[in-house]
């Protein structure tokens, strides 16, 4: 019987030192090493010193839509009013089997080239708009996306450094009221990069607390190395740089690692800032996250993520501390409450008494948060739904594979 419990209290205690180095401990050591090893740069030799210099790099800004003609029409505007030379800059949209006015909005918009394409996936569109692309940089934004007016000229400035093939800029969430007001978006997310944290009464999603979180860590892992993720609403690629991926694979996840391996740096631009429209409810999040999820198992398990080759020891600790053991999260926590469950079953004492209640705890909250919705019981919520996305998208992979193409994210448009 000792036997027996010194085998679960091994499982028990691995499965916790991962979870809490993943989500607490990582992150620490990240900001320590960042702070010690890459100091933050000073203002006058980032922002002020690139506005200095007049853009000269032809651009081409791709946005991929399907079925975007509620948005598609603002959203080329907004991309015409950056503050980026005109006769540098080529808006391509590239419509993936649209069944609306997106296309002929996009015209009427001013977009310099619309694609009509058959249905074939968000990364099939974007390589058919490569292919058109006229810019030695080619930039990616999402429909829903509106950049501030210097985002592409702070997006494009990272790429001063010869050794950068990837920038990903900052893209905050914004609750409804604000995204119909963007000055006002624009000012929330500054302060608290996603607006109005509190939400309302049928805003219940707390990504804002997670993105903080995780915006905080993306940019001392820039500053360090290279980053393990970017966001499909503000990223540029030199043309010479792009890699063509499985449709199925999301630029998102993949370009970074694979960067790395071709020895190109990638990095976060947080002066590059755009807005998009939060999912409005925690079950939303998670249907959300869970879809990203079935996309990101292919990239895990058979897209290179998990060889090292040519990964540094340093990155390669990044990739296994914030990607992989993330994801693994749903799994660690299941075997640590099995784990619990037992230890107290046998007796093992107190301690696992206390562990065991503080877990049921947080499930016991993530329940009550739709009856209670209270901060603190929907961040358990939050918490517990979104960790259990990595097992739910996986489960959707194995059981029925993942397509190439996508749909809108509900309440984001």
């Amino acid at each position: 019987m000792r036997a027996v419990c010194t085998a679960l209290e091994i499982v028990f205690w691995v499965c916790v030192a991962l979870i809490v180095w993943t989500q607490i401990g990582y992150a620490l050591t990240v900001a320590v090493l960042a702070r010690l090893l890459a100091p933050a740069p000073r203002a006058s030799g980032t922002s002020l010193e690139r506005a200095q210099i007049p853009p000269h790099q032809r651009v081409s800004l791709i946005v991929a839509a399907h079925d975007e003609q509620a948005v598609i029409d603002a959203k080329v505007a907004n991309a015409l009013a950056l503050d980026y030379p005109r006769e540098l800059l080529q808006v391509i949209v590239a419509c993936d089997g649209c069944a609306d006015a997106t296309a002929e909005r996009a015209r009427a918009a001013g977009a310099d080239l619309v694609l009509e394409l058959a249905r074939g996936g968000k990364i099939a569109a974007q390589n058919a708009a490569v292919q058109r692309a006229h810019g030695e940089i080619v930039a990616f934004s999402d429909a829903n996306s509106l950049w501030e007016p210097s985002a592409l000229t702070e997006l494009v400035g990272a790429f001063a450094d010869p050794r950068v093939g990837y920038a990903c800029g900052r893209v905050h969430f914004v609750r409804d009221a604000d995204a119909e007001d963007p000055d006002r978006g624009r000012a929330a997310g500054r302060l608290t990069g996603a607006a109005h944290p509190q939400g309302t009464p049928h805003a219940t999603n707390q990504e804002g607390v997670y993105w903080r979180y995780e915006m905080a860590l993306r940019t001392r892992e820039s500053r360090l190395c290279s980053i393990t993720a970017g966001n499909g609403a503000i990223y540029a690629t030199r043309r010479e740089s792009y890699i063509v991926v499985d449709p199925i694979m999301g630029h998102d996840l993949s370009f970074p690692f694979n960067m790395v391996k071709r020895r190109w740096r990638a990095v976060e631009v947080p002066a590059a800032r755009a807005t998009e429209k939060m999912v409005p409810s925690i079950e939303g999040e998670w249907r959300r996250k869970r879809r990203m999820m079935s996309h990101t198992w292919p990239i895990v398990l058979r897209g290179g993520m998990l060889s090292p080759r040519g990964y540094t020891p340093g990155y390669a600790l990044m990739i296994f501390s914030h990607r992989l053991l993330r994801y693994a999260t749903p799994f660690l926590h299941t075997l640590a409450l099995a784990a619990n469950v037992a230890l107290v079953a046998n007796g093992a004492g107190t301690l696992y008494a206390v562990t065991l209640a503080l877990q049921l705890a947080l499930l016991g909250a993530a329940a009550l948060a739709t009856a209670v919705p209270v901060r603190a019981m929907l961040i358990a919520r939050y918490y517990v739904l979104t960790t259990a996305s990595p097992a739910a998208g996986l489960w959707d992979w194995l059981r029925h594979g993942t397509a190439a193409s996508w749909e809108v994210a509900e309440g984001t448009r």
